[in-house]
Parts: C-alpha cells; sequence; structure tokens
C-alpha cells in the first residue's frame, strides 16, 4: 500500500480494521506499507489453523473523530467465480483482471475504534494478518 497526502497524525490506513504500519519513503508526504495474508486453504495445507483472510477491506480512518471516511474491497480472485485458463496477452489485459478485484463498495462505514498498530521486530513495514484476527 503507497499513500500519498495523508497526514499521518490524522489518518490511519487500517486493512481487515488492523492498522497499517507506515513507514515514510524519504518522498514528502508519501508512506508505504506490505499486507501478508493467507489468500485460501489448499486442501492439502501446512497451516490448517490458520484461516483464510479474505476479501482484503481497506478503509482510511479519520483518528480525531473514529470515523471510516472510505475504502475499498479487494478480492484475491474474481468475487463472481470467473476463472481464467490463459494468462493474460498483454499489460492491459492483467491490469483490467486485477481492477476487476477491486470494489469500491464493502468498506467498513460509521465508527472505527482505534487500535495500537501493530509491531514486529523482523519486518517493520509489513502487517502479517495471519497473527491479527
Amino acid at each position: 500500500m503507497k499513500v500519498r497526502g495523508a497526514a499521518p497524525d490524522r489518518y490511519q490506513i487500517t486493512c481487515n480494521q488492523v492498522p497499517l504500519p507506515l513507514q515514510p519513503t524519504g518522498m514528502v508526504g508519501e508512506s508505504v506499507a506490505g499486507v501478508r495474508y493467507r489468500a485460501w486453504q489448499p486442501s492439502q495445507r501446512m497451516h490448517p489453523t490458520i484461516g483464510v483472510d479474505g476479501p482484503l477491506v481497506f478503509d482510511i480512518v479519520d483518528t480525531w473523530n473514529e470515523r471510516s471516511l472510505g475504502g475499498c474491497e479487494y478480492h484475491v480472485t474474481h468475487p463472481g467465480g470467473r476463472n481464467f485458463e490463459t494468462l493474460p496477452v498483454n499489460s492491459f489485459e492483467a491490469e483490467g483482471r486485477r481492477m476487476a478485484r477491486f470494489f469500491r463498495m464493502g468498506h467498513s462505514s460509521g465508527q472505527q475504534p482505534l487500535r495500537p498498530v501493530p509491531e514486529h521486530r523482523e519486518f517493520p513495514f509489513t502487517l502479517d494478518l495471519r497473527y491479527h484476527k
């Protein structure tokens, strides 16, 4: 996730209601964070106790009012169940497939209780949703 122009003392970006550990990039007003999550559970899996985290719900939270201002929902696969049998023929088709998985609807609305930003010693730029349920 790359955020530009959001005052870090005023706005908080959350993923599935967990704050992202945004880190400055060196550019004025720009921050980045990564999200690690479990996309699906195959039948032959290594970690049977860790559930699926999708869809990912991103929110922009106003920390002064503790309210969600907007956001989006990201699905790992096409939410209509469409399964592509071929690889995309060019970058435009690949971008179209990616954009079909984002929705402006479905994000959290209303009051959002503020939570502390989780810290990870090894990966300070990454939110690992597998451990924040």
